[in-house]
């Protein structure tokens, strides 16, 4: 079985460094537990470390963090379903929104349950994942003034998800000016949601955009990277997370198969290059666990080369020596950490 060992105070860390980062711009932030499956330990350091709220994107997570003790405000970040909407207003403080009709079905639930449901209205500025488009920003808001209780407390943006599209001047710019429309319409001050971790290259650079106050923040914290060239945070700890396996297998093999070559396990077809005889290890990791391609080894020299559902296969010619039943450490990427948080078969280790 693989480890994943999560270091709270290095995330704690991370997460204190973006958090002063951001209110010494008038930034508010939302710690997203989303990537750590809502690991309530994960919660209870981003509090600590002073986020104004927990954002996830699973009722389910949300359900368990509260029951965990995890203090709010709680943002479900992924669209609500209207199937599930008295669920959303008794687990959920705030939810992103995109449709009338959605915030009807929340308005009704929320009537039921005798509480106001607070909601951010989210904007498609070109990533093309959620969002309405910016004419139909106004009317929606018009419609919501409607419902009696549903309160806009903001509007947003999704960047660097779907379609890869960055922050840049154009972009924020029009969700300023959005927001500057959106205020003048409910007649009150709103949050303007500017994104996620891609846009903290520009948090800690001199040109954050006047009139963003919210940022929605979780792979930045874990990871200790922003999310456009993957820098490093000045002063993050990159190594919050890692991801271990023991090695099963230690051979010396060919660089390439002998025999015809037809798809793998996963229909497709391999190629490789022919390097010699190589030193091989088996590791008890698989695509069951996380995503392979994602793992960078902390021990030098060695090199992923493949993977199948059960075993993940490292080049460790040019590593220190190695034997069977030692145990190999990885920093994961977003994917591979997202995989092996929510994996069954990885063990999760706090700390």
């Amino acid at each position: 079985m693989a480890v994943l060992t999560i270091d709270l105070k290095k995330l704690e860390h991370n997460a204190r460094l973006i958090c002063e980062r951001a209110q010494s711009r008038g930034v508010s932030v939302y710690g997203v537990t989303k990537v750590m499956a809502g690991l309530s330990e994960v919660a209870f350091a981003f509090k600590r470390a002073g986020v104004e709220a927990i954002a996830d994107s699973r009722l389910e997570n949300i359900a368990a963090m509260r029951k965990a003790g995890v203090p709010g405000p709680f943002v479900l970040l992924r669209l609500p379903s209207v199937s599930r909407a008295a669920e959303v207003v008794s687990l959920a403080d705030v939810s992103l929104n995109s449709e009338l009709c959605t915030l009807l079905a929340l308005n009704r639930a929320a009537g039921e349950l005798g509480v106001t449901h607070r909601v951010v209205v989210m904007v498609d500025v070109g990533d093309l994942r959620e969002g309405v488009w910016p004419k139909d920003l106004l009317p929606m808001l018009i419609g919501s003034l409607k419902l009696r209780n549903i309160e806009v407390i903001g509007i947003g943006t999704n960047l660097a998800c779907y379609g890869g599209v960055i922050p840049d001047e154009n972009n924020m710019a029009l969700l300023r000016e959005l927001a500057v429309a959106a205020e003048a319409c409910l007649g009150r001050k709103l949050v303007a949601s500017g994104g996620n971790s891609s846009s903290l290259a520009w948090l800690f650079s001199d040109q954050f955009p006047v009139g963003i106050n919210n940022l929605r923040i979780g792979e930045g914290i874990i990871l200790g990277r922003e999310t456009v060239d993957r820098q490093p945070l000045p002063g993050a700890y990159l190594d919050a997370c890692t991801l271990t396996a023991e090695i099963i297998e230690l051979k010396l093999k060919p660089s390439v198969p002998i025999g015809t070559i037809g798809q793998d396990a996963f229909g497709a077809v391999p190629s490789f290059v022919d390097r010699g005889l190589r030193q091989r290890a088996i590791l008890s990791l698989g695509r069951q666990d996380t995503v392979p391609a994602g793992l960078t080894p902390l021990l030098p020299g060695a090199e992923v080369i493949g993977a199948s559902s059960d075993h993940l296969l490292l080049d460790v010619t040019a590593a220190p020596s190695v034997r069977v039943g030692d145990w190999v450490s990885f920093i994961p990427g977003y994917g591979a950490l997202l995989a092996a948080a929510t994996s069954p078969y990885v063990r999760k280790v706090v700390g």
